[in-house]
């Protein structure tokens, strides 16, 4: 595929946007993959392309993260374990299918990840023990989570944040750097599925890589500065307007 200039233009300043989001509040691929189908990519490569990129970023995120003592390892690693063979099948089953439905099912999906997340309420942090139900419930989340970052990808970040808050009562902050080492795992394991399928252009995915790792690093440190409320906030707002973008489209 010929690459152009107006092509970066396109998917660079989105990529390092999306890092800065998706280290905050999760939810970076709601930028991130629409950008490289944007700029003309099909959905098997906008998809290989976006894993490459939120690779990298993720895993500076979670570097700087797991610096910060904010981690909670256990229910950390137990999800990202059960996320990566989750991810490979999510990722087997999209290759499976054609670029026309991923695009509808994105077209769908996107606004409905919205609603979800604007319909959870604030609830106060109340520690929870992490008994051996809970811990299951780790790899059951990491496992159902995975297959859907390895299917479609964007929100799995924030579904995360919201279902280690519920299961474990861990603030925002916390639940949002819990969440980086799994999302780290899912992403790995779509990418080198999708490696494997030639669904990788690099020449574009390497620069994008480099601009994920500075989103990174800039949105981890708001996180840790700001709080709760912000990590909110940004997941709230970069929702309603990619959902209000989509229904342009639609329309």
């Amino acid at each position: 595929m010929q690459l152009t200039a107006g092509m970066y233009l396109i998917v660079l300043p989105l990529v390092f946007l999306a890092a800065v989001v998706d280290s905050i509040g999760g939810g970076g691929g709601l930028i991130s993959l629409p950008a490289y189908t944007l700029a003309g990519l099909d959905y098997g490569h906008a998809s290989g392309c976006n894993k490459f990129s939120a690779c990298f970023g993720t895993l500076a995120s979670t570097i700087k993260y797991a610096r910060s003592g904010k981690i909670l390892w256990l229910p950390a690693l137990l999800a990202a374990a059960a996320a990566l063979p989750g991810a490979w099948l999510g990722t087997r089953v999209s290759i499976l299918l054609s670029t026309r439905f991923m695009n509808y099912f994105m077209l769908v999906a996107i606004p409905v990840v919205g609603v979800l997340v604007a319909l959870k309420k604030n609830v106060e942090a109340e520690s929870k023990p992490l008994t051996r139900g809970r811990q299951a419930l780790c790899l059951l989340v990491g496992l159902l989570t995975g297959f859907y970052d390895g299917f479609f990808g964007p929100g799995t970040g924030t579904f995360l944040i919201l279902l280690f808050t519920a299961m474990t009562g861990m603030d925002m902050v916390t639940a949002s750097a819990t969440s980086k080492p799994v999302n780290l795992a899912s992403n790995l394991s779509s990418l080198i599925t999708r490696l494997a399928a030639g669904q990788v252009i690099f020449a574009l995915a390497v620069p994008a890589m480099v601009l994920s790792v500075l989103g990174g690093q800039l949105g981890t440190r708001l996180a840790l500065m700001r709080g709760a409320k912000f990590i909110r906030y940004v997941m709230l707002g970069v929702l309603a307007l990619l959902t209000v973008k989509l229904a342009v489209e639609l329309l």
